[in-house]
């Protein structure tokens, strides 16, 4: 055991630390991860190592081409530390002499602490033995030490997304030609605290005073800074480099909104924060300029533009009033000539042959109908084990024909909608054969909708092909109608029973098939698409049309297990929504086969123990769930009030007699909340029956007739949820 005290530095005063890495481009979609993290290690290590004052703070800098820290308080020698260190049982430090063992001379050589004699040891009683502790201080670790060490552990912490490897040349740190590895070779390290470089190396470089600015733009190739407080402004002034990440990425926003301003006071940017967030990690001076291209490409339709746009150009695309893409576009230039006609000529002619593939593919494709592609299915492989495409697709038409009639019977929908889930789900993945979805597979299930449109489906159809595979992630919208929810919900389902039926479980922190993704998404269809629907039967239904198939699958405890992963992650999304363990395991450990209701079952337990009666009903309906488990009273026993001996069990039978019809109808009209809280009256008489009444009675027939009592009252106490697992 040992314990570490920090004294507070009596004379000395904090600087600035600024540290910088100047690379080649770095991966603009890993920028602002590296920057964060980059200047967090830093300044972590900082803090660790003693070195910071007790107010410190940091700024992080990432541009194309560099990651940077300034640390405010920074100290130039930490303070010492007093350590107090547990050695060894006094019995065995010392001898008769009271002399040094040699366990405890081996003790003290081995911590640093051989110059210590035996009366600077300190002797503490425990309360079970007296112990040897020696008491020391030790001197506080130098800037350069300590920076050092922060910028190593800071480095080799990156979330790097993939290392390079790259030669150092004979003038740098590193004597001769040696690899380093780092996400891109760097060129530079600077290291000021206050107005004196700090002796640092990093990736076989020596720290200097020096940096560059833009590439294109600076006023000086190489700029000298003479102050630690100076680094952004001097990038700025003399380097045309706006270092910090969120100026850079506000500026850039700020300019979006102006000049789509200055277009049509109408128009509007396309928001989207992980381009936002790219595009700043291009540039290093934004200068946000306004391009258009022919209105005749409109034509197409516009997710297909905004996807190339964003995709391959990174340009922001601009909206009308209503939602409609116009043929404007902003882009975010990296220089700012004087006259910018010549970038903005760049732009939209390098943006017309990506456009024009764009209307090609799309005018190629309605030339083949939907149905005319659907035998190509079949070249196509879904998975070794599960077949093609072509199977998947006769699969999933036949779950959602099944989940329609279960809907259909029930009066959910009409013959009408019925019809239209057959039609959407033999279609539904042809799209993945178009030119289109081959150049942009982000648009499956998107084109389906153009082109089943096309060719003449109705318009339910053609959404339930683009809605079929919603919701793709969480936050997202779900199907549009019951049509779509029925072929997503079949779509999900073929994915999990097809792969839980060959072994292929997600284990651990793997997930290839996105399995945990398509549970969420059947939870979300069940729970808040309306569709009342038992999840049992569902994958009774889904089991059955692989059976169907001439597919060999051996099912074993497969099916078990996937109720069990629904549940979990059930369980999860609500824990997420702030119900407690307890609440979910009471609803849940009762059932959850239909998901519809869960939502309702839980917010009536959260309301329910919220009650002053709950507590004690809840641990009576344990102590009743464990009488009941020990009995063997046969199921057709019932109360006999002849039989009652005592006032309590006579009063328990009367309240219950009231309040139990009460219940039980509100629980039919499924009003959950009310259900729970007209239970309450039943507290004080329950009490009274435990207190005054002996459940096992000698007599076998008072004995059986307190048992059914107590039976029926337990059925009634968890018609909504599991009330024991709230004592």
């Amino acid at each position: 055991m040992s314990t570490t005290l920090n004294h507070a530095p009596q004379d000395l005063q904090g600087q600035d630390l600024l540290i910088e890495l100047l690379a080649e481009e770095l991966p603009p979609k890993a920028l602002k991860t590296l920057g964060q993290a980059f200047a967090k290690g830093v300044f972590d290590g900082l803090v660790n190592a003693g070195l910071t004052q007790q107010a410190a703070s940091f700024e992080g800098f990432a541009t194309p081409r560099r990651l940077a820290v300034r640390v405010h308080g920074v100290l130039p020698q930490a303070s010492a530390k007093a350590l107090e260190q547990k050695l060894m049982p006094l019995s065995v430090g010392l001898d008769a002499t009271a002399n040094a063992t040699p366990a405890l001379t081996k003790k003290l050589s081995a911590l640093g602490l051989a110059h210590l004699q035996v009366s600077d040891l300190a002797q503490i009683d425990d309360g079970k033995q007296i112990n040897l502790w020696a008491k020391t201080t030790q001197a506080g670790v130098s800037l350069a030490e300590g920076a050092q060490k922060a910028l190593n552990d800071s480095l080799s912490a990156l979330p790097i997304p993939k290392l390079m490897s790259y030669q150092l040349h004979r003038d740098c740190a590193l004597p001769g030609w040696s690899s380093v590895h780092f996400v891109r070779p760097v060129h530079g390290l600077l290291a000021l605290y206050g107005s004196e470089v700090l002796a640092l190396t990093a990736l076989g470089l020596k720290a200097t005073r020096e940096t560059q600015g833009h590439r294109f733009e600076a006023l000086s190739p190489c700029l000298s800074l003479q102050h630690s407080t100076e680094y952004e402004q001097v990038l700025l002034d003399v380097g045309r480099v706006v270092a910090s990440f969120e100026a850079r990425r506000e500026s850039i926003r700020q300019q979006l909104a102006a000049v789509a301003k200055a277009i049509d006071g109408s128009l509007t940017v396309l928001e989207d924060e992980a381009l936002l967030d790219e595009v700043c990690a291009l540039v290093e001076h934004p200068n946000v300029l306004a391009c258009q291209f022919e209105a005749e490409f409109l034509s197409v339709p516009q997710e297909c533009l905004i996807l190339t746009m964003k995709a391959n150009q990174k340009y922001f695309p601009l909206l009308d009033p209503s939602g409609k893409l116009s043929n404007h576009f902003l882009v975010v230039s990296n220089i700012s000539p004087a006259d910018a006609s010549a970038v903005i000529q760049g732009n939209e002619r390098v943006v017309r042959p990506r456009l024009a593939d764009a209307q090609f593919f799309f005018t190629q494709d309605q030339k083949k109908s939907l149905l005319s592609r659907l035998d190509a299915l079949g070249q196509v492989v879904y998975h070794q084990k599960l077949g093609t495409q072509a199977e998947r697709s006769v699969r999933v038409a036949a779950l959602s024909d099944l989940i329609a009639k279960d809907l259909l019977s029930d009066g959910a929908i009409n013959p009408e909608q019925h019809t239209w889930v057959k039609e959407a789900a033999r279609v539904a993945k042809v799209d993945l054969l178009t030119d289109m979805v081959g150049e942009f597979p982000e648009l499956q299930g998107i084109m389906g909708h153009y082109y089943a449109l096309h060719d003449g489906y109705a318009s339910s159809v053609a959404q339930a092909i683009e809605d079929h595979y919603k919701p793709r992630f969480a936050g997202d919208t779900l199907p549009r109608d019951v049509v779509g929810h029925i072929l997503a919900l079949a779509d999900k389902l073929e994915v999990l029973v097809g792969l839980f039926g060959i072994g292929q479980q997600p284990t651990g922190d793997k997930d290839p098939y996105a399995l945990r993704r398509q549970a969420l998404g059947v939870i979300r269809l069940l729970t808040a698409g309306g569709l009342k629907l038992s999840l049992s039967r569902l994958l009774q239904h889904a089991q059955s049309v692989f059976e169907a198939s001439a597919l060999q699958l051996t099912w074993g405890e497969s099916m078990a297990q996937l109720q069990a992963f629904i549940g979990e992650r059930l369980s999860g999304v609500f824990k997420d929504a702030g119900y407690s363990s307890a609440q979910i395991e009471a609803v849940l450990s009762l059932s959850f086969d239909r998901l519809d209701d869960v939502d309702k079952r839980l917010e009536a337990v959260k309301q329910f123990a919220l009650m002053q009666e709950a507590s004690a009903l809840a641990a009576a309906n344990k102590r009743i769930g464990n009488i009941l488990k020990k009995s063997s009273l046969p199921q057709d026993v019932s109360v006999n009030a002849a039989l009652f001996q005592e006032d309590a069990e006579r009063a328990l039978f009367d309240a219950m007699a009231v309040s139990l019809p009460e219940s039980k109808a509100l629980f039919e009209r499924a009003h959950y909340a009310p259900c729970l809280a007209s239970l309450a009256v039943l507290k004080v008489p329950v009490d009274h029956f435990f207190e005054h009444v002996m459940v096992n009675a000698p007599q076998s027939d008072l004995r059986e007739n307190r048992m059914a009592l107590l039976r029926e009252l337990f059925t009634a106490m968890n018609r909504v949820a599991d009330l024991s697992r709230l004592a």
